[in-house]
């Protein structure tokens, strides 16, 4: 399965970033191969606004069934929702603990946002 991290860096020892749309990088990774795809974020990192949307609609075309971040809005999350896309948030350490607590099926999957809108 595709799963889409926000990333502080860009490969797997990399901390997470805990913010989504304003994310430093995207990884979009196999969590069965871990072959992962490294998208710099910062056009959407610097946008005056609808960072967590664009954000959201790029994972999706990506074709991320899952992601795993720290915080996400409830514009990017409504969005991510309608795609079918599951959002585990708060999650930390590094992108490689993420996968494997994902792998392990030790993460749990919101079912609103957890942040406010345009939080930076």
């Amino acid at each position: 399965m595709k799963i889409a991290v926000s990333s502080t860096g860009k490969d797997l020892d990399a901390a997470m970033d805990p913010r989504f749309g304003r994310a430093s990088y995207i990884l979009i990774i196999d969590s069965v191969t871990l072959e992962y795809e490294v998208i710099d974020n910062s056009k959407n990192k610097e946008a005056f606004k609808g960072a967590g949307i664009q954000t959201a609609a790029l994972i999706c075309e990506k074709g991320a069934r899952a992601l795993l971040t720290g915080f996400c809005g409830p514009n990017a999350f409504k969005g991510l929702d309608a795609a079918g896309v599951k959002v585990a948030n708060d999650v930390h350490g590094t992108i490689k603990d993420a996968v494997s607590q994902f792998n392990k099926g030790n993460l749990v999957y919101a079912d609103k946002a957890n942040a406010e809108a345009h939080w930076v």
